[in-house]
């Protein structure tokens, strides 16, 4: 996706044209004013990859990380795949110096983060059916106000996905005070031609045009720390690449300079803490690496300091 700036005229101030790979232009405000020529806020917030270093989750004032754990209760549905970003999470607080600045629990108890995650439970074939899952839930525990579902697999058909956006849509409008998270399917090495990036590009497109609140999962596993893009070189959720062209993935070989995150963790200091130097730090990242869970860890942290008020980019 690429994107244009646009100067537009009264009543708004500045968008961003985005162009998918079918060349499809979508304009959203990224700085909108009203015709009195004040900032209002659209409501669009987006935590991509250039969300997600460590350099990105650092800068976030400890005032809105502790106004996370205050004001936040989240309900997270996931399966392994979903599990990346809160097993990137669990050892963090160690890495950043043992503080218990950045700990969450199911119940939010002893300062923690409130991230409650239900039994094993997520979107894949459960378009239709994910919605009252969550009615029941949050009229039984009125308490959670941010709700995140997350994918194992992405359904790769028009009638799923246009059941995910509109019970999506459908919910906000039934529980006003509540965040609730999109989100976009893993990597699965077909590239930007593959169903997976077209029905991805469609969830984006539609949290864009319609100021929705995204954590991009896709794209935070198509770069490295480095902003590096393996999407275009068909990497897939193991982090593994068409490092040769040849259109074939190197997937399960002992060459590590073919698996992105492999090749950076050995090149970058990944056994000391943070403030001692560390670039990375070792978590259990289901059908992953390490360093992709740091990363969606790092995105997290950036989505709740967002979603709890920190006035920090859009993108």
């Amino acid at each position: 996706m690429v994107a244009m700036l646009i100067m537009a005229g009264s009543g708004i101030g500045l968008y961003i044209a985005f162009f998918n790979s079918n060349n499809i232009g979508i304009s959203i405000p990224f700085i909108s004013k009203n015709d009195n020529n004040e900032i209002v806020d659209s409501g669009l917030l987006i935590v991509n990859h250039t969300h997600s270093h460590l350099e990105d989750f650092v800068v976030i004032p400890l005032e809105w990380i502790n106004k996370s754990k205050e004001d936040l209760h989240i309900v997270y549905w996931h399966t392994s795949h979903g599990s990346q970003l809160t097993d990137g999470m669990d050892p963090l607080d160690e890495f950043m110096g043992n503080n218990d600045t950045y700990e969450y629990n199911s119940a939010g108890s002893g300062g923690a983060l409130h991230l409650n995650e239900p039994a094993s439970d997520d979107l894949t074939g459960n378009t239709n059916g994910f919605d009252d899952t969550t009615r029941t839930f949050l009229n039984a525990n009125p308490i959670y106000n941010v709700i995140i579902w997350s994918w194992c697999g992405l359904d790769t058909n028009n009638a799923s996905i246009n059941a995910y956006l509109n019970n999506m849509n459908q919910l906000e409008s039934e529980y006003p005070n509540k965040t609730f998270v999109y989100m976009t399917g893993h990597l699965d090495g077909s590239g930007e031609e593959g169903d997976v990036h077209y029905y991805n590009e469609r969830i984006r497109s539609y949290c864009f045009t319609n100021n929705k609140t995204l954590y991009d999962f896709a794209d935070i596993e198509s770069y490295n720390p480095d902003d590096e893009n393996y999407l275009v070189q068909y990497a897939n959720d193991e982090c593994y690449y068409d490092g040769d062209g040849d259109g074939v993935l190197e997937q399960g070989g002992d060459d590590a300079s073919y698996n992105w995150a492999q090749y950076w963790q050995i090149n970058h200091n990944g056994v000391d803490t943070y403030y001692n130097g560390g670039e990375w730090y070792s978590c259990s990242c289901a059908h992953s690496e390490p360093v992709n869970g740091n990363m969606k860890a790092y995105g997290a942290w950036y989505l709740f300091a967002r979603i709890a008020g920190w006035n920090g980019t859009l993108l």
